[in-house]
């Protein structure tokens, strides 16, 4: 069976929740997505929001403060929100990856730091982060045990690479500027050499039932892995995976009993929060970013602009100012998508008037320098 370009468009918005909002309680509505990218403390309330039907935004800091769902390093070597129980097998995966970005990391060893240092100082880290402690105490605490000062970059690239989970410290969201840090509650094995080949398996085939059907490219994207680790883990899967050709002869692979829906199957506007996974879970992104305006939308440093979703690509961005919400198009866009997107911005009002109105105000640089925008309309918030 061979699929289009469209329909891999719809199916990951059918996965990610996309094509309509579901009825869903926050936890499980984060493991139908697999994860979310919370570099930015406000994305995941308005990744939610554009997902779960009357999302409550105290839920989400219930399932936070609870550790129901936790925020780490994980994928990509940037913070997510996952469910705890995701949370092994998926730091398992990352093993390789983080050791040796940041373990050996040449300025993590010209600071004198080793691996074999970082190694040493982890068991007895982890005990005193038992209960949750401060960035500040934890830093203190290496340099107790070292018997002097480290320097910034030692502390960042062991909070990063150890087991730990972001204590909530807001608001108006669950974290705030202040870092705080508590030791896993589902510690993944780190010393097992088989470990990480079994748990990227298992973030595959979570990746796949996310954000499938999807190429060992795309597997190796999503989780920043060499595409060999990403073959090895569909080799351990096996016949757990079933074999499919996507445009241009790509080998895609995807779990039975997936969701693919037709590629006429209509999608709504969406306003999709700064950093959405949809725009980074793949090597190939024009499965929604279209790749003229990829360069607008992911910025040199990285930074990833929240955008308008039409018709299930991007088709411009978005950014809160007072009074609403100031939409730039890419292209010219018909008045019913306006008129959908308007009443998109009178909800998402709602949801950030009692936390943060300005969310992502202090991305608006990237605004100054200029966007190739055709129409820029200011929408009104409730």
């Amino acid at each position: 069976m061979t699929i289009t370009a469209r329909a891999l468009n719809r199916s990951t918005l059918a996965r990610q929740l996309l094509l309509g909002r579901e009825r869903l309680g926050v936890a499980e509505a984060v493991r139908r997505v697999v994860a979310l990218q919370a570099q930015q403390p406000g994305s995941p309330y308005v990744a939610l929001w554009n997902r779960v039907e009357d999302f409550d935004p105290e839920r989400l800091d219930e399932a936070l403060e609870q550790y129901e769902l936790i925020r780490t390093t994980l994928m990509r070597l940037t913070l997510h929100i996952v469910h705890a129980e995701d949370y092994r097998a998926f730091r398992e995966a990352m093993e390789t990856t983080l050791r040796g970005s940041r373990l050996r990391d040449p300025r993590y060893r010209a600071a004198g730091f080793t691996a074999e240092d970082a190694d040493a100082l982890l068991p007895g880290l982890l005990e005193y982060a038992g209960t949750a402690r401060s960035g500040a105490e934890l830093r203190s605490r290496i340099e107790e045990v070292r018997g002097g000062p480290v320097e910034a970059v030692v502390w960042r690239m062991i909070r990063q690479y150890a087991p730990l989970w972001h204590a909530p410290t807001g608001p108006p969201w669950s974290f705030g500027t202040a870092q705080s840090f508590v030791t896993a509650g589902a510690r993944p094995v780190l010393t097992d050499p088989e470990a990480p080949a079994a748990g990227l398996a298992v973030l595959v085939r979570r990746y796949l039932e996310g954000f499938g059907p999807a190429s060992v490219r795309d597997m190796a994207q999503f989780a920043l892995v060499s595409q060999g680790a990403a073959r090895e883990a569909v080799r351990l899967l096996g016949d757990a995976l079933e074999q499919r050709e996507g445009p241009g002869g790509t080998v895609l692979y995807d779990v039975p009993g997936a969701p693919l829906p037709d590629e006429d199957v209509p999608a709504p506007p969406r306003l999709m929060a700064m950093w959405d996974s949809v725009l980074l879970a793949y090597a190939d992104r024009s499965r929604v970013l279209p790749p003229a305006y990829r360069k607008h939308v992911i910025r040199v440093n990285g930074d990833t602009l929240p955008t308008l979703l039409v018709d299930g690509y991007v088709a411009g961005v978005w950014r809160p100012v007072d009074g609403g919400v100031e939409a730039s198009a890419f292209e010219p866009l018909p008045a019913r998508v306006w008129d959908g997107l308007a009443a998109e911005a009178e909800a998402l009002g709602a949801l950030l008037a009692d936390r943060d109105p300005r969310v992502y105000g202090r991305y608006d640089h990237w605004w100054v320098k200029g966007l190739p925008a055709v129409e820029t309309r200011l929408l009104p918030a409730r």
